[in-house]
């Protein structure tokens, strides 16, 4: 798809005029039509703005030139799993789980390979083979090769770590120790609990990015324990497979 139809399919998918747009991104109606016409592109400033407002890659609004590639796990992205920069534009370098609201969720390879694994074994892919892949392809990504540069000197790690002690020290009945927190996407894990008012409830933006993990209950059974948690809560709750009648256990404002 060329850019014209891009920029058009965009406005009227969120059902904006050309005026709209244009003041929403400070130029004027005849820029938008220009663009729409594909007689010009919008600078980069103006990319930036148009990305963040539709909530797309600028690549997107290019036309698709090039594929996206998650430069921290290797995953193909579409603009429906692109990271987010604190102002919320999307930056196409990274995937949800990698990088959230600017900050980058992974500083230890070992544990990022440990996370895909799961995800990338089936009947024709061993967990060897998936290992040794991913041994082999994150170094040679972007994130990785400038690490140095790009970290945060154990600043999420120290807040993770924060979490993990928090959460610990709730002493859930029959839930195992939290030993790690990955990062987990709203719309995978946003349950819906019932409620003793006889209500059901999500507590989760879709949209968002959070820390959690999966624990098998000590008491056995079918039922094990999810956690997650960010800056502003901590939620535990349990469920049985793929998320089937969940109950929610607790949620703490931190």
């Amino acid at each position: 798809m060329n850019e014209q139809n891009v920029f058009y399919r965009l406005r009227t998918k969120d059902g904006l005029s050309q005026d709209e747009v244009a003041e929403k991104v400070f130029v004027t109606r005849q820029a938008v039509s220009r663009w729409e016409n594909g007689e010009t592109v919008p600078n980069t400033e103006t990319l930036k703005l148009l990305s963040r407002l539709f909530n797309v890659s600028i690549n997107t609004l290019l036309g698709s030139p090039h594929p996206l590639i998650c430069q921290c796990c290797g995953m193909p992205m579409d603009d429906s799993i692109i990271g987010k920069d604190k102002d919320g534009t999307p930056n196409e370098h990274y995937c949800q789980w990698c990088y959230a609201d600017g900050t980058y969720t992974y500083s230890n390879m070992d544990d990022l390979i440990d996370m895909c694994v799961r995800n990338m074994v089936n009947e024709n892919f061993t967990e060897e083979q998936a290992r040794a892949y991913l041994k082999q392809t994150l170094p040679k990504l972007d994130y990785w090769k400038r690490y140095e540069e790009l970290s945060d000197d154990g600043q999420f790690e120290e807040f993770k770590q924060q979490l993990i002690e928090e959460i610990n020290a709730l002493h859930i009945e029959g839930m195992p120790k939290v030993e790690k927190l990955n990062a987990l996407v709203g719309r995978f894990v946003n349950l819906e609990y019932p409620l003793p008012s006889g209500m059901n409830a999500k507590f989760l933006n879709d949209q968002t990015t959070y820390l959690g993990t999966q624990l098998e209950s000590e008491f056995g059974g079918d039922r094990c324990f999810g956690v997650l948690a960010n800056m502003d809560f901590i939620l535990i709750s349990t469920y049985e497979k793929d998320g089937v009648n969940p109950e929610l256990v607790l949620y703490k404002k931190r």
